[in-house]
């Protein structure tokens, strides 16, 4: 038995003498490393929160407006193609019409054309032209039926500029075939530059197309003007050879990760100072509406670049002090942090470690060495406790290692924990919460203000040309739907128009009486057999309006008369999802299109319709840009400091002809100045997350502290007293194999050596009683 009981020992004394896997010092350790390296970046970082003296923020917006002129100019020719394709095929489908009737009704419907003429393509010979001359010697007629015949080309002129030729075929039976030509200029549509600002178009060499925004060197008066125009020039050039050759990148590449909201190849850059401005600019590569999916304009390689001088502030450099000082108060604050947990936890339970291990080879001499307070002077009181029992020492109830007297320290190791936590704590709070918070001191560039405002005149006015190129659709629909077309012609060619355009949810003809005789698509929305509300026998006032004031979303409608027809109208009703597309730009964040009431009709986010604006002080600034300044109103872009924190919102009214001006609509966006990259708020930022990074390592290690030590100390601790109590049939089992799981492991052979004591005591109290009784026997 004995034999026995002193084989378990060695076996658990082999155990307790392994290499200790995990226990109280890799979380310590690891969260002194943490904390040195989170004082490293600390001292690091800030100092490089605001080292630009051109924002982060100014330099993105750049990217964005270039953005926005390669998705304009894509969907303008894009939008030229399909009409030109459309109209042809409405010609081809009816009666053969005379070349003059083509260009005159293709010019009277739309405007976007600088020159048409119709070629006949056997002889070469001009049949009708209309506007500009077009190059038609540049189009090689013997190679149309070819692949990609058909397909536009930029044509350079004898002036230097570029123009864009559109291609359809004319085709009767019978007649010989034509060649219908639009020329188009390469300008972009409805682009606000605003002040000081340049915008070109170049192709895949570099080579400037056409450009906007600096002015000829004979059209101003001063020699430093003419000296900042030919400096502008030479910038925008060299700007355009380092876009082109970025274009040729791939769009995972060229882009950040995270930028997001374009598909192509999209990027800043900056230029040279001059007079204490920096040139900066904005590229983009011109990219189809879904990812890997091309359009007319993507084929032509065309890339965007806008170009605008930004004031320089040498000032705006963040000071390293404040980053030199965190850094020195963490250190700080982590070494008596970090010392704590040595001088408190770490030392006394190695000191445990080592005392019950000397308990357990029989070293009964020297006492043991109690620590001061907690769970580890628990565990050495009962230690103490444990070998005078193994000495036979009889415990006396009322001294200090009696059995009941418990001297427990009332600090636990997880008060410990809780020091240490708050210690880390005093740092990382005010950094999270307190220190370097930007709503109060933030400064907004100027140019962040001008492009939030310029940027949402842009949108406005692409939404006011997709209404006008709406309305035109349904004019040359009507114009094409004669007195003889029969309703079955007239809902194919409505089918092939709606099929074209995905701005429409609902295409029908409808009498002057109000009935309905040919439909596409959706249910009208507009109660079929209601007499005509104006005088003239149209079907509403204006040729776009609004046909509810309430309800889940407004219904948009369009009409044009049908000529011949006594009052008959094609109306279209639009989708507002469409609407809603036109809307989602990065950059300009929650964008509405309100109506002359200030009610919300779309937007790029989740809202109502016919709600107001989301604060009075967005609808103070839309009231207040629609008022007239001059001929028009004026887009404006306005600053808002208030409890909510900084706000950027510009507005924009419709401005500009075309059915879509009697609406009155203006989009009115605004962002919060927090998610721009301005050098206050990357400050803050920064100061976040470093209060994040420590709160995070604080609970981490001291959670694995507790999990690993703490809470196993503590059972270990109970065990302990019990043991010394009196309870010799509890077996202890150790759960890890660390300092913890050793103590426990100790006291199970302590537990065995006593045991193994009172039966040698038994043992030799039975032994003497026998000797007596035996030589009495033998008497």
């Amino acid at each position: 038995m004995a034999a026995s009981s002193a084989k378990r020992r060695h076996k658990v004394r082999r155990r307790a003498d392994m290499s200790l896997l995990g226990g109280i010092r890799p979380p310590i350790a690891v969260l002194s490393a943490l904390l040195l390296s989170l004082a490293g970046i600390t001292a690091l970082g800030f100092g490089r929160a605001g080292e630009e003296s051109v924002p982060k923020a100014v330099m993105t917006s750049q990217q964005r407006f270039a953005e926005d002129g390669a998705v304009a100019m894509r969907a303008s020719i894009d939008e030229s193609a399909a009409d030109l394709a459309r109209t042809a095929g409405l010609f081809n489908a009816g009666d053969p019409a005379q070349p003059d009737a083509v260009v005159d009704k293709i010019g009277s419907v739309y405007q976007k054309w600088v020159g048409t003429a119709v070629v006949e393509i056997s002889s070469g010979r001009m049949l009708a032209a209309r506007g500009e001359n077009v190059p038609v010697a540049a189009i090689d007629t013997s190679k149309l039926s070819e692949k990609d015949g058909l397909s536009p080309r930029m044509v350079r002129l004898a002036n230097g500029e570029t123009r864009l030729l559109s291609l359809q075929l004319l085709s009767w039976k019978g007649q010989p075939q034509q060649l219908l030509i639009a020329s188009s200029s390469l300008r972009f549509p409805g682009i606000s530059l605003g002040k000081f600002r340049s915008i070109a178009v170049i192709d895949s060499t570099g080579r400037i197309l056409s450009s906007d925004g600096i002015p000829e060197s004979e059209q101003v008066l001063t020699e430093d003007q003419r000296t900042g125009v030919e400096r502008s020039k030479k910038q925008l050039s060299a700007f355009a050879k380092v876009a082109a050759k970025r274009a040729e990148e791939h769009p995972l590449k060229a882009n950040d990760p995270g930028e997001g909201g374009y598909l192509g190849v999209s990027g800043s850059l900056r230029g040279d100072t001059f007079q204490g401005d920096r040139a900066v600019a904005g590229y983009a590569a011109l990219t189809g509406p879904e990812p890997g999916k091309g359009t007319v304009a993507t084929s032509l390689g065309l890339t965007v670049v806008a170009m605008v001088d930004v004031a320089e502030d040498p000032t705006r450099v963040t000071d390293p002090l404040f980053g030199l000082l965190a850094a020195g108060a963490l250190l700080l604050i982590g070494a008596l942090a970090v010392g704590v947990l040595l001088g408190t936890v770490q030392r006394p339970l190695l000191r445990l470690f080592l005392e019950s291990r000397r308990l357990t080879r029989d070293d009964l001499t020297r006492p043991v060495s109690v620590p001061r307070f907690g769970e580890a002077a628990r565990i050495g009181q009962a230690l103490e406790r444990l070998r005078r029992q193994l000495l036979g020492e009889r415990e006396d109830a009322e001294g200090a290692g009696g059995p009941k007297s418990g001297r427990r320290g009332r600090i636990g190791a997880r008060a410990l924990l809780a020091v240490s936590g708050i210690l880390l704590l005093v740092w990382s709070a005010p950094m999270l919460l307190l220190l370097n918070r930007a709503d109060a001191t933030a400064v907004v560039p100027e140019q962040i203000t001008n492009d939030q405002r310029e940027r949402t005149d842009t949108l406005s006015d692409r939404v006011r040309r997709s209404l006008n190129e709406g309305h035109a659709d349904l004019v040359s629909v009507a114009g094409l739907l004669g007195e003889r077309t029969s309703p079955e012609d007239m809902s194919k060619v409505l089918d092939r128009t709606r099929s074209d355009h995905s701005r429409y949810r609902s295409l029908y003809v409808r009498t002057g009486d109000g009935k309905i005789i040919a439909q596409s698509g959706e249910s009208p929305r507009l109660p079929e057999d209601k007499k005509s509300e104006n005088k003239d026998g149209h079907p509403f006032a204006d040729p776009i309006t609004v046909l509810n004031d309430s309800g889940t979303e407004p219904v948009i409608a369009s009409y044009a008369e049908l000529p011949g027809r006594d009052g008959s109208t094609v109306i279209g009703e639009f989708r507002i999802d469409f609407i809603n597309s036109l809307l989602k730009r990065p950059g300009l964040g929650e964008i509405r299109v309100v109506d002359a009431e200030r009610r919300v009709l779309g937007g790029n986010t989740g809202y109502l319709a016919f709600e107001k604006l989301p604060s009075a002080r967005l609808t103070e600034l839309a009231a207040g840009t629609s008022q007239k300044t001059g001929i028009s109103a004026r887009a404006g872009g306005i600053v808002y400091r208030d409890g909510g924190g900084v706000q950027v919102a510009g507005a924009a009214p419709f401005v500009g002809g075309g059915a879509a001006k009697s609406l009155n609509w203006m989009v009115v966006s605004w962002q919060p100045a927090a998610g721009l990259a301005i050098p206050e708020y990357s400050l803050q930022n920064r100061t976040v997350l470093a209060g994040l990074l420590g709160i995070t390592a604080a609970a981490a290690c001291l959670g694995w502290l507790h999990i690993i030590v703490v809470r196993p100390l503590r059972e270990v601790a109970k065990q302990a007293e019990a043991l010394a109590d009196g309870d010799r049939r509890t077996v202890l089992y150790p759960r890890h194999h660390d300092e913890v799981g050793a103590i426990s492991r100790s006291l199970e052979l302590l537990r065995q050596q006593v045991l193994e004591q009172r039966k040698r005591d038994g043992a030799g109290a039975t032994a003497p009683a026998a000797a007596v009784r035996a030589p009495a026997g033998r008497n």
